[in-house]
Parts: structure tokens; C-alpha cells; sequence
């Protein structure tokens, strides 16, 4: 199978070409490489076989003509909304870049798009009560801002190309991902890791209370090679739909680490407007994808203190 990995210099894409190229696709890799790096595929290069790697921007008319020479079976596109940038004009690049993606994809006879959208945009802010959060049609999703509103855009995007040009999609609305190579500005367990490696007390946004799904990255690839050939024309949770707060995160955290059961953590502002509690049901994943988790969160910890 012929695959383009949009963002596979990245922590969640490079862990994604390595499980591709193990299974022995062939790969062609475009990243800008604002977020990612080729560090990230020194085992992949080291590989070789199949791979390419495309130092361009996925909606450059560049971009669409390596899509258009290799006319892939599926395209994955890992680099929409970035957590390193939450301005309005990156949110609205996202968008773009996701237009140019199916465009490419429309013009050269690609089947499928599948996307990565983090789970806590496109669902807002949603009842305790309603959690985990479920995929309901694309027609229920209650983004709250910018970033949510450009999720929100993205689906319907897919959905108008699957209905007007037959391209089918997967979105996976992903929880909180963590696992090797995600540096420490990319989520709260890589920083809170990197904290007690480091002998430093880590700093909450808040009181600590707030929680997380937190899924690992191994369990996430799985799901994603799984979209390459199911779930089409749907938006499918992938996370626990189990909630840790990030105070218990640190618990841990200390815990598998040699002396950083000593520090003490501060408390900095809470985010405006940021989530309290949130998880998501894995449910659809189950049934779609054959996907369920199976990596705990205790198991995961332990493997990146080692």
C-alpha cells in the first residue's frame, strides 16, 4: 500500500511511519518541519526501504504534485491544528491546509483522507454528566472557540468531499496523547516526565483538579493503521474514557521516579476557559475499528521514566 503521512516528522506521525514501514508500505513523508524533525525518523531512515521525506508545506502546490506522483491509497494528515501555535490565523491555516489536502486528494484519484483533530476542540466543553463524550453526527458537535469552530469546519469539510467527490474519511477526535519523542512543551505528561528527570517541581495550571484522558502513542497508531481500511465517513473517539487529574498524573509520575516524591508542585493561573473535566467513550472505536485501548496509563509511565 502506497500512504502520504502529512506531518510524519512529527511525535504523533513518526511513530505512525515506523508501524507503516515495519508492515512494509511504502511511505512518502511531508512536513514543513516547524513542529517536527527529522530526529524523529532517524529509525525510519535507518530503515530505508519505502520511505521519502518532503521538507514542504501540505498546501503547497508542491505538496499536491508528490501526492499526485505518487497517487497513494490513503492519505494521513497529523498536522492539523497545532498545539504550539493557538492563534486565529494558524487555526485558519489548519483549515486551509485541510482543503488543500482534499483537493489534492480529488485530483488525483486518492480514496481516502484520514485526519487526527484533538478531541477537546471539537467537543467544547461538555457536562460532566455526558462523559465520556460520544461521537454523534457531525451536525452535534458543540465546538466553543476559534480552534473547536476550525475542528468543527474541518468535518464538514470531509463530509462535503465524501458526499460531492466520493473521497471517504476517518477523523479520530484524539485525547490527550503521550509517549516517547513528544518534547515537554507538547503535553502535560511528557513536562511533568521531564520535571522529575530533571529534580524540578512541576508547575499546575490551576488547582490541579482538572482531568484528562490520557492515551498512549503505540495504542494511537494502532488505530490509525486500522482507519487505512475502516470506519469511513465517520468521526471516531480514540482515548481510555477514563479520567486522571492532573494532580494524581503527577502522583504517578513521582512515583516511578527516583526522588521526585520530595518536590512539590506550585500552582500557577488556571487556562482561560480550559476544560475541567473531560474523557472520551471508545466505544465507536471498539466497534468500527476493532480498537480498544490496552496500554495503562501506570504500564506507560514506567516505560518513559526507564
Amino acid at each position: 500500500m502506497n500512504v502520504v503521512v502529512i506531518g510524519g516528522a512529527g511525535f504523533i506521525g513518526s511513530h505512525l511511519v515506523d508501524r507503516l514501514l515495519a508492515e512494509e508500505h511504502a511511505v512518502d513523508v511531508i512536513d514543513n518541519l516547524t513542529v517536527g524533525s527529522l530526529a524523529n525518523l532517524a529509525e525510519a531512515r535507518a530503515v530505508g526501504g519505502g520511505l521519502r521525506i518532503h521538507h514542504l508545506d501540505a498546501a503547497s502546490t508542491e505538496a499536491e504534485s508528490s501526492i499526485g506522483l505518487r497517487r497513494p491509497d490513503v492519505i494521513f494528515h497529523l498536522a492539523l491544528l497545532p498545539r504550539h501555535d493557538a492563534s486565529a490565523m494558524a487555526q485558519g491555516d489548519a483549515f486551509l491546509s485541510a482543503l488543500a489536502t482534499l483537493e489534492a486528494a480529488r485530483r488525483h484519484g486518492v480514496p481516502k483522507v484520514v485526519v487526527a483533530i484533538p478531541a477537546a476542540a471539537i467537543y467544547g466543553h461538555p457536562s460532566s454528566r455526558l462523559l465520556p463524550a460520544k461521537e454523534g453526527e457531525p451536525s452535534q458537535l458543540e465546538p466553543r472557540d476559534v480552534r473547536g469552530v476550525v475542528a468543527r469546519a474541518i468535518v464538514d469539510l470531509l463530509v462535503s468531499y465524501r458526499d460531492l467527490h466520493a473521497i471517504e474519511f476517518t477523523a479520530l477526535a484524539l485525547a490527550s496523547v503521550y509517549g516517547p519523542r513528544q518534547r515537554p512543551t507538547g503535553g502535560v505528561v511528557a513536562r511533568f516526565v521531564d520535571a522529575a528527570a530533571n529534580g524540578q517541581a512541576p508547575v499546575f495550571d490551576g488547582d490541579g483538579r482538572q482531568t484528562r484522558d490520557f492515551v498512549f502513542i503505540d495504542d494511537v497508531v494502532d488505530a490509525l493503521v486500522r482507519c487505512g481500511t475502516r470506519g469511513s465517513g465517520l468521526v471516531i473517539n480514540v482515548g481510555t474514557g477514563e479520567q486522571t487529574s492532573i494532580a494524581d498524573l503527577w502522583s504517578k509520575v513521582a512515583q516511578s521516579t527516583t526522588g521526585a516524591t520530595d518536590l512539590v508542585p506550585t500552582r500557577g493561573p488556571a487556562r482561560l476557559h480550559e476544560v475541567q473535566r473531560f474523557a472520551v467513550s471508545p466505544v465507536r472505536a471498539r466497534i468500527h475499528l476493532g480498537w480498544s485501548p490496552w496500554t495503562s496509563l501506570d504500564d506507560a509511565l514506567a516505560r518513559l521514566v526507564d
